[in-house]
């Protein structure tokens, strides 16, 4: 799929895709630029990444303003404040951030190719969704360029899913060469962030570091050029539709119902919650026409506001609520999704909230009836009980370093030695695959649990998934902490890790105490 060349256009008279959801790399001249509600030095130096000159910014360091792009980085994701609305938190994901790290992404992405095909290429094409945050317009035009800054082709899924940002790199006919989401997962309304993909997988947290670092240099030097015009505007491509037919075409052939292929869901009721998020469309595009009935839904119309309740698995709201629907309407399952869909929670047919330790017992149990002896690897805040469940059934469970990107990159490497990992999950809800490209995708974790839900049924069952984990032990407690670190935003990490070595002595020392 190829752009086409048209007159300057203005990307704020682009009209949303309207998803139909029911209730090399020189810098370029740029045509315009935005107005933003913060200060301006009057005087700067400009500078090259090479150089180890330091800018003369009046009042304002050089240091300072790197330091604000490279403290945007969060693991493998850009995580930032986007629109006022936090006590005592500034906005810091602004529309110059974003592009400077766009055409960073965008240039980082045509050196590996240039890299991997020993040739320069040309026709770069990534591709941009988003959920539907407040701030998701204004800094998509910031986003488009800096990807055209660094010569990238660009195209606008519009609202999307995370997991369908990495499908659109790898599915055909798109099949783009890297690919941007913009989502905060289950944050405030006030945030927003970018998740990067290639062919490959999602990128790592030191190659998010490298794009964060050149794009600090950019930013220092460019502070206010972002451009509301572009020669050659974004393609906008309706990939969602796609994406949803490749889950319905899963589910329609490892189900192989013998009386209705096409309609393998017919006789079951599913409720989704997709938080007024992206998810929405699993439940008109996939389970509605697989013949399910899924009367009872809730929060599918996409909401930036996010009104009913946090977008999120682990969310006792978002549990207890879609609990109360399965219960109401005697639905065979619930599926409670987060913001961007890479995860998701469910409940049984009894009303059991199924997530943390229990979702990945599932998920297990479901895995190693297909792959007897694979090795589950998680995050290391899982229980006893659950390593437990897992050797009951003839695996192996590896427990790893906390962090989804961790447990996942685990799991890569235990099979590249060789180890066969099918199933890799972190206690928030983030689960992969081997057979789906090691990708954490809240949607196929479901279509997996549904074809194990059919398939039961199928060989006479009525007890419905949770019968599949009714001997897995409870923890006698299990309690997670969540602290705020009161501190200037470029120490906050090392105050943090002062903390915890100190609590961490003070335990070691009271525990040896007589």
């Amino acid at each position: 799929m190829s752009s086409t060349l048209v007159p300057s256009t203005s990307l704020n008279n682009i009209t949303p895709i309207n998803h139909n959801f029911p209730s090399s790399c020189t810098p370029r001249t740029l045509l315009n630029t935005l107005n933003f509600p913060f200060s301006i030095p009057s005087k700067l130096t400009l500078i090259s990444p090479k150089s180890s000159t330091t800018a003369n910014y009046n009042d304002i360091g050089l240091d300072e303003e790197m330091g604000q792009i490279k403290r945007l980085q969060n693991g493998s994701d850009v995580r930032g404040v986007a629109v006022e609305g936090e006590p005592g938190r500034k906005v810091n994901l602004t529309p110059p951030a974003v592009e400077a790290i766009a055409e960073s992404f965008g240039e980082w992405v045509m050196d590996g190719l240039v890299k991997e095909k020993g040739r320069l290429t040309e026709d770069v094409r990534v591709s941009l969704g988003r959920d539907p945050r407040i701030s998701g317009g204004s800094l998509s035009v910031a986003i488009f360029s800096g990807l055209g800054r660094a010569g990238c082709i660009t195209y606008d899924m519009g609202l999307a899913t995370t997991p369908a940002c990495f499908m659109s790199t790898v599915l055909a006919p798109f099949s783009y060469d890297a690919s941007i989401m913009m989502t905060a997962s289950h944050l405030p309304y006030t945030r927003n962030g970018l998740k990067f993909f290639t062919k490959k997988g999602g990128l790592t947290s030191p190659e998010v570091e490298d794009i964060c670092n050149k794009a600090a240099f950019k930013y220092a030097n460019r502070l206010t050029k972002v451009s509301t015009l572009l020669k050659m505007t974004p393609t906008r491509v309706d990939f969602m539709s796609v994406y949803a037919k490749h889950l319905r075409d899963i589910i329609k052939e490892r189900v192989n119902h013998p009386q209705h292929y096409d309609t393998p869901l017919e006789g079951f009721q599913i409720i989704v919650n997709a938080g007024n998020g992206s998810g929405g469309f699993f439940t008109f595009n996939v389970l509605d026409k697989l013949g399910a009935d899924t009367f009872g839904s809730l929060n599918l119309t996409p909401d930036g506001m996010f009104p009913n309740h946090i977008p999120n698995p682990e969310d006792k709201v978002a549990m207890s609520v879609t609990r109360t629907a399965v219960l109401e309407t005697s639905a065979d399952l619930g599926i409670v999704f987060d913001t961007d869909v890479d995860r998701s929670g469910v409940v049984d047919k009894e009303g059991n909230p199924i997530n943390g330790d229990k979702l990945i017992a599932l998920m297990a149990a479901i895995v190693l009836k297909e792959h007897p002896g694979s090795t589950i690897v998680t995050d290391a805040r899982t229980s006893m009980a659950l390593t437990r469940f897992i050797t009951d059934r003839g695996g192996h469970h590896c427990l790893y370093r906390v962090g989804y990107r961790n447990v996942i990159d685990k799991g890569v490497q235990l099979n590249e030695d060789g180890v066969d990992a099918h199933l890799m999950m972190e206690t928030s809800g983030h689960g992969a695959l081997k057979e789906n490209y090691f990708l954490d995708d809240g949607a196929y974790m479901v279509v997996k649990i549904i074809i194990e839900m059919v398939r039961m049924k199928l060989e006479g069952s009525n007890e419905g998934i949770g019968s599949l984990i009714k001997d897995l032990e409870d923890p006698l407690e299990s309690v997670e902490l969540r602290m705020d670190i009161l501190s200037e935003p470029k120490h906050a990490k090392a105050q943090a890790i002062e903390i915890i070595e100190t609590f961490k002595t003070y335990v070691e020392v009271t525990k040896s105490i007589p």
